[in-house]
């Protein structure tokens, strides 16, 4: 659903200015009328740049990016985001600085800060660790700030981290805002967050992790099935139920895809490892055990191919509501017949789907800058109403020269 820029800041000034000078760690940190704010100043960041309004609010600046893990969507997400602020993007390659070399964070932190508004982390490696470390890096720039040595204290945005994937997580909010159309019809929606076969292991706990502590906050039926093993952290598995309990929603763990599906509004098939695989595997990890890591990778493919019937199918899509549940996915799907021999959906339904899951990813870009704004500008309604009014053209008009 399209919403005039005026209905956006109507919107937006309700929830105006909660999350200045904040960092943006985890969703469930956050209250539900942060998550709005964030969402609407998102929107309103879209709509400029749709209709050709510069969004640049700095004149100078770095947005630093930190990824300590492999990354297509995100990464450019998070340099589109700072550019269509007005910011540099500088990324930080660790074998190249001297943190190869035994640097301490604390002084990382503050070398890369001294011209820098925001850092964005992507640390979801290793369990335990990933969001730990990015609260190291503030509370040096806390320290750094406090004591003289930075002119300002750059805002920290989670990229994805051991628990959480905030910047995946509330794009497919934002998705499901505008595909049904507010918040409110999302209350009673069904989302079937569901362990899917993939041909690869380790892939990260923080998608279904950050979809079902997200969802069950806006009164959504959150489903999440996994084969016996295949679980999650404990503590998210605790936040999803207390939100549930919190927002009207729902909240329950089932063991078959098929009963998951059945009924669904929207359905997220997305491969993990189990917490308990990547326990194991953040130790090999920090122990540089080439070979442990080569022995628990042959053991957890096994394991998983004793679930290659955890697949969407057509005949599965056939299970949810009328039929037409929506398909999403964080990409890149492993897709039977295309990607794979065998994954985490059929050839067919993707592509039905495809465009779909494009534009969800589209949402990515808005909500990186929207943490940025948010964090950086105390009133970002003042702000986005300023841009619309007195804002020139983002890209030179055409004019037959």
């Amino acid at each position: 659903m399209e919403y005039s820029f005026n209905e956006i800041l109507r919107k937006l000034r309700k929830y105006d200015g909660r999350m200045y000078d904040t960092d943006f760690l985890l969703t469930q940190e956050k209250s539900q009328d942060d998550i709005k704010q964030l969402l609407y100043v998102a929107m309103g960041l879209k709509y400029l740049y749709e209709n050709n309004i510069s969004t640049k609010c700095f004149n100078s600046g770095l947005g630093i990016s930190i990824f300590r893990d492999k990354s297509t969507r995100t990464r450019f997400s998070f340099a589109s985001a700072a550019n269509l602020l007005g910011l540099t993007v500088s990324d930080l390659d660790e074998e190249k600085s001297q943190i190869s070399h035994g640097e301490t964070v604390r002084e990382t932190a503050n070398m890369i800060s001294f011209m820098t508004e925001i850092i964005g982390i992507r640390d979801d490696m290793y369990i335990g660790m990933g969001n730990s470390y990015m609260r190291e890096v503030g509370q040096a720039l806390d320290e750094g700030f406090a004591k003289g040595v930075l002119p300002q204290r750059p805002g920290i945005v989670n990229l994805q981290c051991d628990i959480d994937h905030p910047t995946q997580s509330l794009a497919d909010l934002l998705h499901l805002y505008n595909y049904f159309g507010s918040f409110r019809k999302l209350k009673g929606k069904k989302i079937a967050m569901t362990w899917a076969y993939s041909p690869s292991y380790g892939k990260p706990l923080s998608v279904p992790q950050g979809i079902i502590s997200l969802m069950t906050r806006f009164g959504m039926e959150v489903v999440l099935a996994h084969p016996e093993g295949y679980d999650l952290l404990p503590e998210s598995i605790e936040v999803a139920n207390q939100h549930a309990n919190e927002y009207d929603g729902s909240f329950k763990v089932v063991k078959s895809m098929d009963e998951a599906f059945q009924n669904a509004d929207i359905v997220y098939p997305k491969s993990w490892a189990p917490f308990s695989v990547m326990q194991r595997r953040t130790e090999l990890l920090k122990n540089s055990d080439k070979d442990g890591l080569k022995v628990l990778e042959k053991e957890c493919l096994e394991n998983n191919a004793k679930y290659k019937d955890w697949t969407c199918t057509q005949e599965k899509m056939k299970l949810t509501k009328g039929g037409k549940a929506l398909y999403m996915h964080c990409l890149p799907a492993d897709i039977t017949g295309v990607s794979c021999v065998e994954g985490e959906v059929e050839k067919e339904v993707f592509e039905k789907y495809r465009i779909n899951t494009y534009i969800e990813a589209g949402y990515k870009p808005y909500v990186i800058a929207a943490m940025m704004l948010t964090n950086r500008f105390s009133s970002p309604y003042q702000l986005l109403k300023s841009l619309y009014t007195e804002s020139d053209w983002r890209v030179r008009p055409y004019k037959n020269w």
